[in-house]
Parts: C-alpha cells; sequence; structure tokens
C-alpha cells in the first residue's frame, strides 16, 4: 500500500495594482515638476494687492451684514421678475428645439450631404463657441434691455447643446429601417419621418426637459447683464443696496432651481 505524502505548495500571492496614467516615469515626473513650475511662475506674476484684498473683505463684511434677515417685503418684484424668467426660459426653450431639429439633421454625418454637413456643424460650432453671459451682451447691445435679449440669447444657447447632442444621436440609429424604406422607393423627406424620427424621439424629449431646467437656470444669470428676468431684478437690488432684498431673490432662485431639478430629472428617469 504505498503512503501518499503531503506536499506543500507555496501560494504566491498577487496583489494588483492600478496602473499610472502615464507609463513612462520620467514623461511622468517631468510632466508633475512641469505644472509645478508653472503653478509657481502663474502665482508670482498675479498683482495680489493685499491692501485691496483687506479692503474687499471689509465691504464684503458690510455686505452680508446688511443682508441679513432677508427681506420679502417687495414680494410683487420678486414674482414678476421670477414669472420673466420663466417665460423667457420656455420661450427660448421652443425656440430652441424647433431650431435644433432641422440644424441636428443637418450635422449628422450619415444622413446629410457634405456641404449641408459642414453647414450644420458650423452652426453648431458657433452656437457653443461663446458663454451666455457674452452672447447676452451682444444682444442687449443689439435690441436693448429687456427679455427679448434674454429670449435670444437662450435660444442660441439651446441650439448649441440640443443640436449637438441630437446630431450625435442620428448618428447612432438603427440603419436597417433607413435601408428598408429606400429600398421600397420612399422619398428622402418620408425617410427622415417614418425610419429616423421615431428613433430619436425619446432622446429629443429628454433634451427637451433637461434644456428648460437648464435655461430657466441661464435666464437668472443673463439677466445680471439686462437680459431680463430676475437676474435684472437681483442687479436692480444691488444697485440701490438693498442687500436684504438682494438675499431674498438669491434664495429663491435657489428655490427655484432645487424644485425644478428634482421635476425635470423624475421626468428624465420616468422617459428613460
Amino acid at each position: 500500500m504505498s503512503s501518499s505524502t503531503d506536499q506543500t505548495v507555496p501560494s504566491s500571492r498577487r496583489h494588483w495594482r492600478k496602473p499610472p496614467f502615464i507609463a513612462n516615469p520620467m514623461l511622468r515626473w517631468g510632466l508633475v515638476v512641469g505644472v509645478v513650475i508653472y503653478a509657481i511662475w502663474a502665482i508670482s506674476i498675479l498683482p495680489f494687492d493685499l491692501d485691496r484684498i483687506s479692503q474687499g473683505m471689509t465691504r464684503a463684511a458690510r455686505i452680508f451684514s446688511g443682508a441679513f434677515p432677508p427681506n420679502f417685503d417687495r414680494y410683487e418684484l420678486l414674482i414678476d421678475g421670477f414669472l420673466e424668467s420663466l417665460q423667457i426660459a420656455i420661450l427660448a426653450t421652443l425656440l430652441g428645439l424647433a431650431l435644433s431639429i432641422p440644424i441636428a439633421f443637418m450635422a449628422a454625418r450619415n444622413i446629410a450631404a457634405r456641404p449641408i454637413y459642414v453647414i450644420g456643424r458650423a452652426i453648431i460650432i458657433l452656437a457653443r463657441s461663446f458663454h451666455p453671459v457674452i452672447v447676452a451682451i451682444l444682444f442687449v447691445k443689439a435690441v436693448g434691455f429687456g427679455p427679448v435679449a434674454g429670449i435670444l440669447t437662450l435660444t442660441l444657447y439651446s441650439i448649441g447643446f440640443v443640436a449637438k447632442m441630437l446630431a450625435e444621436r442620428i448618428e447612432e440609429i438603427d440603419w436597417g429601417q433607413v435601408e428598408a424604406l429606400r429600398a421600397s422607393g420612399t422619398r428622402y423627406i418620408s425617410v427622415l419621418q417614418f425610419a429616423v424620427l421615431p428613433q430619436i424621439m425619446p432622446r429629443q424629449i429628454g433634451l427637451g426637459i433637461y434644456q428648460l431646467d437648464s435655461n430657466l437656470r441661464a435666464s437668472a444669470v443673463v439677466g445680471i447683464v439686462g437680459a431680463g428676468g430676475i437676474g435684472s431684478t437681483l442687479m436692480n437690488a444691488f444697485g440701490r443696496y438693498d442687500y436684504d432684498f438682494a438675499l431674498a431673490i438669491t434664495l429663491v432662485i435657489i428655490g427655484v432651481i432645487l424644485v425644478s431639478e428634482a421635476i425635470s430629472g423624475r421626468i428624465r428617469r420616468n422617459i428613460g
């Protein structure tokens, strides 16, 4: 009867290590040293004025001390400004969505001819090139103070985001439906209507809800430069040194944005 001998096999322990972002150590440490040197150089050339900073802290303390408690006595102005922001956001979203759909079709590589594609992409790039505040300043100079400048600004802002996302969704559609309709001799417009549009409609609804929420937030920002809405009311309050009323407006803006974010998030989850 043969006896079996127990053999102890040493177990090798393997420790997983996260691979470095840059494999070459010389390049990695050279990049770190370069960033540190640049940060030191940038800080050294910035015009820090300690006297001005100390004066600013004093002014900030005076502003915050005058802002508490918030003053809601002039709630009529607050409500009017908020309703104007809501109107600006809704109209800009509707106009932006209406213009974004044809621009997205133009900017989709798989369904648009090359010259049309270039034009569509150029429109999207132009709409995305500037911050809404810069665009609002330009429209305020062009059409004057008020909600019209805000509507035009947020319409352009909506096109830059919605058209880009929608064009990318069109490029990802199931091409089999398109080929089936083309094989039956269906016209180009009908192919877009019955084969492409149904596939992108859920994304379009989600983008529309998100953009309405985004425009509501942006309307408070562009109003600061005179494009109407609650932002203009806020700037007028600061101009009159009514810091308590300005704090009340700020709290309302935060509350409205939180409620809007919760509602739009719930709707997007239900659609998804």
